[in-house]
């Protein structure tokens, strides 16, 4: 199906109880993950575009040590969400590499798609059906971007009928290329990596995120409450998803998790942790897929313990929340309406 990649893929407004509902949806229709490509591709079909987005992902980064602390020139959300000239031009950088080399593919970047939840579940429910569906964040962490902290990630991945197989983040201050085929293993700078050792919550390092969306905040502070020392060795932020589930594939935490993240913040480093050999869900326990919002991603050994404790301070899928206050706010309403003879 024709597109412009250079424009949203959602032209139309979508009702949001629709999309929660289809999402909902497909979710419960998940199968385990399996590491095996999807029938018609192959490892080595995918190997030269890997290395075409290593280089993308190299020339972006190359800039943005040069821009490090440029401007913001707008507020996409709030005062919080931000974006510097530099996003738009690291997107164009990975945008025109990838369009030169598979003039055939689709294109969702960040810097394409409308601020919020219902632009970007939109997007990419739309762009879902593509055969060949390039997804990239140019500069995941933005805010540290702006503010002169070199911690930031250019995100690059590829789905291949709706299922991630390639996933490439960069670290440009630090020099560190993650890269995942599927089932070809995570690696580091061309070494293979793997997820932490740590059995339980209680030794292990957690990564979680300052939200950027209202309605993430209670359920991400009352688990960060539960979470801190000494149920957990410790819990950090670094204002980039994208650096803290390569680390998390590398071993230098066990576990992220998040209420509400884009996919173009999730896809590359889900398929980094599974590679690795941890295990990426929704907060319910759901295999994490294209339209998952929700993440908990940890080595594996400690999920099942960590997806308890977050549950046990309602820190739930976003979706399953809005849907559950709608439908009190409804009873509540029916409760005080009066009623007329």
């Amino acid at each position: 199906m024709p597109r412009n990649r250079r424009e949203t893929f959602a032209q139309a407004m979508v009702n949001p109880q629709t999309a929660r509902t289809q999402s909902t949806h497909q979710q419960s229709k998940r199968q385990e993950y399996s590491n095996e490509l999807p029938k018609g591709i192959s490892h080595k079909e995918l190997q030269p575009m890997l290395n075409m987005a290593v280089g993308a992902a190299k020339m972006a980064g190359e800039l943005i040590k040069a821009k490090l602390g440029a401007d913001v020139v707008v507020s996409k959300m709030n005062g919080a969400d931000l974006l510097t000239e530099v996003d738009g031009k690291c997107q164009d950088i990975i945008y025109n590499e990838i369009s030169n080399k598979y003039p055939s593919h689709d294109f969702l970047g960040e810097e394409s798609v409308d601020a919020g939840v219902e632009a970007s579940t939109l997007a990419v429910e739309n762009a879902a059906d593509s055969e060949w569906l390039w997804i990239c964040d140019p500069i995941d962490g933005t805010t540290n971007f702006a503010s002169g902290m070199p911690l930031v990630g250019v995100i690059i991945s590829l789905a291949y009928k709706g299922e991630v197989v390639m996933g490439v983040i960069y670290d440009p201050f630090h020099d560190e290329m993650y890269t995942a085929i599927k089932g070809g293993g995570a690696y580091m700078n061309g070494q293979r990596i793997g997820v932490a050792e740590s059995q339980s919550v209680s030794e292990s390092v957690l990564f979680t995120v300052a939200p950027v969306n209202p309605q993430s905040a209670p359920p991400l502070m009352r688990s960060i409450t539960a979470l801190n020392p000494p149920v957990s060795r410790a819990v950090r932020m670094l204002g980039t998803g994208a650096l803290m589930l390569s680390w998390v594939a590398i071993g230098r935490a066990s576990a992220f998790w998040e209420v509400d993240l884009h996919v173009w913040d999730s896809a590359a480093g889900v398929l980094l942790v599974r590679e690795a050999g941890g295990r990426c869900t929704d907060l319910e326990g759901n295999e994490w897929g294209l339209t998952t919002r929700p993440l908990l991603a940890t080595n594996g050994a400690i999920h099942d313990e960590l997806l308890q404790k977050l549950q046990e301070v309602d820190c739930v899928n976003l979706e399953k929340r809005e849907t559950e206050t709608e439908r009190e706010t409804e009873r509540d309403d029916q409760l005080i309406e009066p009623t007329t003879r």
